[in-house]
C-alpha cells in the first residue's frame, strides 16, 4: 500500500492509504484486468497496537472485466493478506477474533476481544463461528454408532463418533438401518463399529460394511445390566423391608388395643389403605389369564392383541411372563401416600392415641394432605386385639439398591454400606445377583473377554432372573453360543 496519513486521536490510530496500481484478477471468470472504472474509499478495522484500536481508510480502485461472457462488469480490487470481499476487518483482524470465539463463543469471548482493544458483540463471535467450514474428518477405523432424541417418544436420529478421538464425525437423520448402510457405502474404511443393541443398527451395519467387526461398548453393556439387575431387585422387594418386631402384649396395665402381625409384603401390596384390592392389580390379573388362555389356544400375538384390543408390545409383555407376579412388581412398588406418616400413626397409636380423627389432625399439622379415610384404613387392623408391631424403619428404594450394588465397593458410603449387606442377608438371590454384577465389572474394567462365556454359563445355571432380564437384542443379533 501506499501510505499517505497517519494520526492518533481519542486512543485510536487511524491509517490513510492508497492501493497501489496493478492489475487485479476477477473474482468470477479469473481474467485479469488494470482498466479502471472509478475509485471509492473503504473503511477497516484491524489489529489493535497496544491499547489503541487500528482504523484503516484505504482507497482502492473499481476495474472493468474486458471478458464478454463474465457475468461481472466492474469488480473492486483487493489487497492480499488484508482485505476481503464485503469486509470490514482486515485479515489478521478477523483470523484474531475467530480464534476467540472457537475459544470461549459468546459473552466470554466479547470480555475477552474487549480487553483486547477489539471490542465485538457476543452475536458477531458466534456468526464468525458458523461462518466456518465445516471439517471433513477422515473415516474412522472403529466408528462409534448411538441414537438420540430429537423429539422423545416420536422423533430419533443416529450421531456417528470416531471412537478413536471420541467426538462426532457426522449426525444422520433417523435411526434406520438403510439410513446408516448407505453412509458406510460413501465412507470406506470401517474396520469396527461400536454400536448399542439396536437390531436396525446391526442390518445396517451388514448391508452397508459387512466386513467391519460389530461390538458392543461398555456403557450399554453395562447399563442393560443395570436394567436387568433392577427387574431382579423389584422382583424381590419385600427382602427390602426389615422384619417386624413382634412385641409381647403388656397385662399390667391397661393398653389400648394393638395392631396384628404384619401380613406378607407382596399380599399387603395388593390391598389399598382399606383393605380392597386396587383396581390396576385386578386388571393386571385379568388381561394376564386372557392373554395366556389365548396363547395356549394357538392365537398369535398379533391376533390376540387385536382380540383384546391392547398394543402389541403390552400383549408380547403379557405373553413373555413367567407369572403374573413379574407383572405385579411395578404395581406393588408404587409406595403409598401414607409411607412417610406410618411410623408416627403406629408410634402414637402405642402410645394410647386410637381417636382416628385426632390422629387425621395430628398428621396435618405436619403437612398431610389426604383424607380421614385414608388414616382410618390403616389403623382398622390395630383393632384386632393383637400385638401392635413397632415403628417399621423405611425400606430402601430398589433404585438405591441397584445403585449400592453397581457401586465400586471401595467408593461406597459407609451408612450405604451397612444398608447393603443388611439387604443381601436377608435375601440369597440379591446376594448371588450382587456377585454377579461385580464379577462382571471386573471383566469390563481389567478387559477379561475370554472369561465371559464361563460368566454366562454361571449366570445362567443361578442368577436366572439377571439372565432373562438381560437385553440381547433381537434374535438376529444373538451370539450363536447364547441359548434361545
Amino acid at each position: 500500500m501506499q501510505l499517505e496519513h497517519v494520526d492518533s486521536h481519542d486512543n485510536t490510530i487511524r491509517v490513510t492509504a492508497r492501493a497501489p496500481a496493478y492489475s487485479a484478477a476477477c473474482p468470477a471468470c479469473g481474467a485479469r484486468s488494470a482498466r479502471v472504472h472509478s475509485w471509492y474509499q473503504r473503511h477497516l478495522a484491524d489489529t489493535p497496537i497496544g491499547d489503541h484500536q487500528v482504523r484503516l481508510s484505504l482507497r482502492v480502485r473499481r476495474l472493468f472485466c474486458d471478458t464478454p461472457t463474465c457475468p461481472k462488469r466492474t469488480f473492486a480490487q483487493q489487497v492480499p493478506g488484508l482485505t476481503v470481499r464485503y469486509g470490514r476487518r482486515s485479515r489478521r483482524l478477523h483470523e484474531l477474533l475467530t480464534a476467540v470465539a472457537l475459544a470461549l463463543a459468546g459473552r466470554a469471548g466479547a470480555r475477552l476481544a474487549r480487553a483486547l482493544h477489539a471490542p465485538v458483540s457476543r452475536m458477531t463471535l458466534l456468526r464468525l463461528v458458523r461462518a466456518l467450514p465445516d471439517p471433513q474428518p477422515a473415516t474412522p477405523r472403529v466408528l462409534g454408532v448411538d441414537d438420540f432424541a430429537i423429539r422423545r417418544g416420536n422423533r430419533y436420529g443416529t450421531v456417528l463418533l470416531d471412537m478413536a478421538t471420541h467426538r462426532p464425525i457426522d449426525v444422520l437423520p433417523d435411526r434406520t438401518a438403510d439410513t446408516l448402510a448407505g453412509w458406510l457405502q460413501t465412507h470406506p474404511g470401517v474396520e469396527v463399529v461400536c454400536r448399542d443393541r439396536a437390531g436396525a443398527y446391526a442390518d445396517g451395519v451388514r448391508a452397508g460394511a459387512p466386513q467391519a467387526l460389530q461390538v458392543a461398548d461398555r456403557w450399554h453393556l453395562w447399563h442393560n445390566l443395570g436394567e436387568a439387575l433392577d427387574k431382579t431387585v423389584r422382583t424381590h422387594r419385600a427382602c427390602l423391608r426389615e422384619p417386624p418386631d413382634i412385641a409381647p402384649a403388656d397385662t399390667t396395665t391397661e393398653a389400648p388395643t394393638k395392631a396384628p402381625a404384619a401380613q406378607p409384603a407382596l399380599s399387603r401390596d395388593l390391598l389399598d389403605a382399606h383393605g380392597h384390592q386396587r383396581p390396576l392389580i385386578a386388571r393386571t390379573q385379568e388381561r394376564y389369564a386372557e392373554v395366556q388362555e389365548l396363547l395356549a389356544s394357538g392365537m398369535s400375538l398379533n391376533a390376540i392383541s387385536r382380540t383384546l384390543g391392547l398394543a402389541f408390545r403390552t400383549t408380547r409383555r403379557f405373553a413373555r411372563a413367567n407369572s403374573v407376579e413379574e407383572l405385579l412388581v411395578g404395581a406393588c412398588d408404587r409406595a403409598s401416600v401414607l409411607e412417610a406418616f406410618k411410623p408416627y400413626l403406629t408410634r402414637r397409636w402405642n402410645q394410647g392415641c386410637t381417636n382416628a380423627a385426632q390422629l387425621y389432625a395430628e398428621l396435618q399439622a405436619q403437612g398431610w394432605s389426604g383424607s380421614l379415610r385414608t388414616v382410618q384404613g390403616y389403623l382398622r387392623p390395630f383393632r384386632a386385639h393383637q400385638a401392635a408391631p413397632a415403628a417399621p424403619a423405611p425400606a430402601p428404594k430398589p433404585r438405591h439398591v441397584v445403585t449400592w450394588i453397581m457401586s465400586d465397593p471401595d467408593r461406597l458410603d459407609p451408612d450405604d454400606h451397612v444398608r447393603l449387606k443388611e439387604v443381601l442377608t436377608r435375601c440369597p438371590e440379591l446376594e448371588a445377583a450382587a456377585g454377579r454384577v461385580r464379577e462382571f465389572a471386573k471383566l469390563m474394567t481389567h478387559r477379561r473377554g475370554h472369561r465371559l462365556e464361563g460368566w454366562i454359563t454361571a449366570t445362567t445355571a443361578g442368577a436366572t432372573l439377571i439372565w432373562r432380564a438381560l437385553p440381547w437384542g433381537c434374535a438376529a443379533t444373538r451370539p450363536p453360543w447364547l441359548p434361545g
